[in-house]
């Protein structure tokens, strides 16, 4: 199915939607007698005007919308790492994260054995009155050993990914 529209209304949608301009955005805080606070558009009795400043919602024409990066030089009296002491730094960070990944694949051993154990096990009260086990009952009960695996399992993927950005 094909839309047509008339040149004209389509140039003076796009004419529309180019010229906008600044917008102009007063808030102001407001407090009742009972010392609740709101903030308002609007200005009413015990309002105080917090934010006055026009913002601009176009992007100048020409200009990245990227924001501009500032970089700030370091004052020359800032203190500087030697090679070695970051090496030691490095080497000591790399020490931390083997054994927060030596730690996390303990736990995520000790997970899944707890996971294994509550599956081989069904609880008199998932069972269905004719004798047959209720899925929904046990899948809900096992939710939460699951999630307890995703999360070590996660956390042990973050940690090697963090152990391959060190130099």
């Amino acid at each position: 199915m094909t839309i047509k529209l008339p040149h004209a209304s389509l140039l003076a949608g796009l004419l529309a939607l180019g010229l906008t301009g600044p917008v102009r955005a007063d808030i102001f805080k407001c407090a009742d007698d009972a010392g609740h606070v709101t903030f308002s558009n609007v200005q009413s009795k015990g309002c105080k005007r917090i934010i006055t400043d026009p913002t601009n919602s176009t992007p100048a024409s020409g200009t990245s919308r990227a924001p501009a990066r500032v970089t700030t030089p370091s004052p020359t009296d800032f203190p500087k790492v030697g090679s070695e002491t970051q090496r030691s730094r490095d080497n000591d960070r790399r020490t931390i994260l083997e054994q927060e990944l030596a730690t996390e694949q303990r736990n995520l051993e000790a997970a899944k054995k707890e996971l294994a154990d509550q599956e081989n096990n069904i609880l008199p009260t998932e069972r269905n009155a004719g004798g047959g086990i209720n899925g929904a009952k046990v899948a809900e009960r096992l939710q939460a050993y699951k999630d307890k695996v995703q999360l070590h399992e996660r956390n042990i993927e973050a940690i090697r990914k963090e152990i391959g950005n060190l130099r």
